[in-house]
């Protein structure tokens, strides 16, 4: 028993030492207006060893998804993706118009200086998945130098 207690203590701070090397920064949501469904939440990611970002949960959305933009000729194109690769040392942008993470079948209003809780789900070369909790702030534009963005990626970690 005290074996098994072991071995899952040593997972657990693994798993937690792995998210502590994904740092996000500047981090913002886009503000919604009553009855609006949709919007999108950008920041920076970066993974000191390389990981990938399998996927993201929130309370205030029914389905959150991370998404890509680009350009197909002459036709803006965006569609959901099975993960993002977050290669090592590498800060990954996720903002307006190329990757980002959407947020559909809101459940309340995102009123510009509220926040929202973001659980990213990340997975490491060995495929060991871990869940980095942020909080978010809501905002109209991006946030020059948003430094709750920044302390948002210093969280609680999960396995």
């Amino acid at each position: 028993m005290k074996l098994k207690v072991l071995t899952a203590s040593l997972l657990l701070a693994c798993s937690a030492l792995h998210a502590q090397t994904v740092e996000v920064s500047d981090a913002w949501v886009r503000a919604t207006v009553p009855g609006q469904k949709g919007t999108g939440a950008f920041m920076s990611i970066t993974a000191k060893d390389g990981a990938k970002l399998v996927g993201i949960s929130s309370p205030v959305a029914g389905i959150a998804e991370v998404h890509e933009m680009k350009m197909e000729g002459d036709i803006m194109k965006m569609r959901a993706l099975p993960m993002l690769d977050l290669p090592a040392g590498q800060s990954v942008q996720l903002k307006p118009g190329g990757y980002h993470l959407m947020l559909m079948d809101l459940k309340q209003p995102l009123p510009q200086g509220s926040t929202v809780p973001l659980t990213l789900r990340l997975q490491d070369a060995q495929g060991v998945e871990t869940r980095l909790e942020v909080s978010v702030p809501v905002s109209t534009a991006a946030l020059a130098g948003n430094m709750a963005g920044k302390a948002a990626g210093h969280g609680a970690h999960k396995p």
